[in-house]
């Protein structure tokens, strides 16, 4: 197989039919919204990369993570797979936070994916503007 892969996690932090997004302040998928998540490190159960990525990126806790998909996707030119696993959860504690990879809108916003406009009255994220991944997750 001329193909490697390293795993990924990806987590959809929801309240009713909104989604909490972050700016992705660099590094990879820089300059977009999207989920929180990131790389599985060596010898990490993939659910607890999940919960860590989240705590990272947001400074949020999670009651439960739900596992809703499994995504493995290449980008042209790379010969290395990747394994994304997707959670949600719907019940979280604390307050969003900037980090060093997100940005923090005052307060992150959550946006709603049915409508128009966001039901908190802030800025809408285009969704031209979020991962490409958005568009599957938003329907």
């Amino acid at each position: 197989n001329m193909f490697s892969s390293r795993l990924f996690t990806l987590a959809l932090v929801v309240k009713r039919q909104e989604v909490l997004l972050g700016y992705k302040k660099h590094g990879f998928g820089a300059g977009r919204w999207k989920g929180f998540g990131g790389k599985v490190q060596d010898g990490e159960i993939i659910e607890e990369g999940a919960k860590r990525e989240l705590l990272e990126e947001s400074g949020l806790t999670e009651d439960t993570l739900q596992k809703i998909g499994h995504i493995t996707f290449e980008f042209l030119g790379n010969s290395e797979l990747m394994d994304v696993h997707v959670f949600r959860t719907d019940s979280f504690h604390g307050i969003p936070t900037e980090s060093d990879e997100m940005r923090k809108l005052n307060p992150f916003p959550f946006y709603h994916w049915t409508h128009p406009t966001p039901s908190s009255g802030k800025r809408l994220v285009s969704i031209s503007n979020c991962w490409p991944g958005c568009a599957y997750f938003s329907q």
